[in-house]
């Protein structure tokens, strides 16, 4: 049995909501194959997006004990495997970053008896996997996250006929509701998008206050603070101090809103984090304060500008394939990139928009 004979196919994809969005056009070009029903298990974190991805027909929402969850259901795992089990799968799929192995969520399709199972390995799993695609990452070359996916796809016989990511546009009534709510207009006004889910990713805080400050002395239109509810102190500091019209969103919208707010906005900055990944599905100018964590995750084929900038030595992954990245590719100390270098990148980016 081939991948192309699948009608119930599973795909596991248990990060955060960006790396679900990566693998969106992979999960596209699977479902190009067979046309069957795919069902993608993913985080809590993850859940909203997978309702968003038009190749989703349905999921299974739970935090694997084996990624960095608060929330893990380490005791849940033998009712988890007994719910695949019960739903038939005729093949799985696992997508993952070059620095996290696969035999963990191999195991579990293995137990709840689905026969294809296909994974990138750096070793041979043997009986775990019935497709391997031996992982030649980060050693040899390394992919964007995109092409990473797409690649495995491929060599299950995935027909790519589109790299793009592609969510479901919020409906025009959303989107006229988020612009009446919070008296908005179309590419009227700025995002600004600085939580993160990891400490090491973080730019400071100073220096959103100066950006904010200097988009509005140039541009004259409403900042909008985007984040979730754990951010909305630190939004709200930064709200204070940052000149005009400045409306403070975290924890006010749920990912239709925020889908709505990114797709009208004029143009987004932004640290690496999903939100970021949603105006890249919007094909939205984009400016990315790029922590050098992950060189797989950046924007990808959409307008944008990248800054990237050095993880503190005391932040840097413990993981030792990321340690010979970080050794490989990030020797160099970058600091910070200024507020006026923002802004600039920001300029050159509008300038191309105006262009097109």
């Amino acid at each position: 049995m081939n991948f192309s004979d699948c009608k119930n196919v599973l795909v596991i994809r248990p990060d955060n909501m960006g790396d679900l969005l990566m693998s969106s056009p992979a999960i596209r070009a699977l479902k190009n194959v067979s046309n069957g029903k795919i069902t993608v298990l993913c985080s809590a974190k993850a859940a909203p997006v997978a309702g968003m991805i038009a190749e989703i027909d349905a999921s299974i929402v739970f935090d694997l004990p084996w990624l960095k969850f608060e929330t893990s259901q380490n005791e849940n795992l033998a009712a988890l495997i007994d719910c695949l089990k019960e739903k038939s799968f005729d093949a799985c799929v696992v997508f993952n970053v070059y620095s996290q192995n696969p035999a963990p969520c191999l195991m579990l399709a293995y137990l709840a008896e689905i026969p294809l199972r296909a994974a990138y390995s750096k070793e041979n799993l043997y009986g775990l996997l019935s497709h391997w695609l031996p992982d030649d990452e980060p050693f040899f070359t390394i992919r964007h996250q995109v092409e990473r996916d797409l690649n495995l796809a491929g060599f299950l016989g995935g027909e790519i006929t589109n790299k793009q990511i592609s969510i479901k546009e919020p409906s025009v009534a959303i989107q006229a509701q988020v612009m009446s709510d919070f008296e908005l207009s179309p590419a009227g006004y700025f995002v600004l998008h600085a939580g993160v889910s990891e400490k090491k990713r973080q730019y400071p805080k100073s220096h959103w206050i100066q950006i904010g400050n200097m988009l509005y002395e140039k541009y004259r239109l409403p900042i909008v603070l985007t984040g979730s509810k754990e951010e909305t102190e630190f939004n709200d500091s930064l709200a204070k101090q940052i000149a005009g019209k400045v409306l403070n969103l975290a924890g006010k919208l749920d990912l239709a809103g925020l889908a709505a707010i990114i797709k009208q906005a004029k143009c987004m900055v932004s640290v690496n984090t999903g939100p970021m990944h949603l105006a890249v599905a919007f094909q939205k100018p984009l400016i990315a304060l790029y922590a050098q964590s992950n060189p797989q995750h950046k924007p990808y084929h959409t307008l944008h500008s990248v800054l990237e900038y050095s993880v503190p030595l005391t932040l840097q992954s413990s993981n030792q394939i990321m340690r010979f990245v970080n050794d490989k590719l990030y020797q160099q100390f970058i600091p910070y990139p200024s507020p006026q270098e923002v802004i600039d990148a920001l300029d050159s980016v509008l300038r191309e928009v105006s262009d097109q």
